[in-house]
């Protein structure tokens, strides 16, 4: 199964990235999000960011990954 996580922007440079969250971090491409800024909460999906999320959104997705990891049902 193939897991998409939100990820913070923290730095950019061209078209690569870096993101963080929970103190580990990636590379990730930009290509399919080139107005994200650093700052920004990305969905990274196999070292590509897929979407902007508000900071909201990144909170409730990880939520989900968290207890779907414990276990539980979302």
């Amino acid at each position: 199964m193939c897991l998409a996580v939100p990820m913070r922007l923290v730095a950019i440079e061209g078209v690569e990235g870096r993101a963080e969250v929970q103190g580990v971090g990636r590379g990730v491409r930009l290509d399919l999000v080139p107005d994200a800024t650093v700052g920004d909460w990305l969905i990274v999906h196999a070292g590509f960011a897929i979407q902007v999320l508000d900071e909201a959104e990144a909170a409730e997705v990880m939520a989900m990954v968290a207890v779907a990891m414990e276990g539980g049902a979302p």
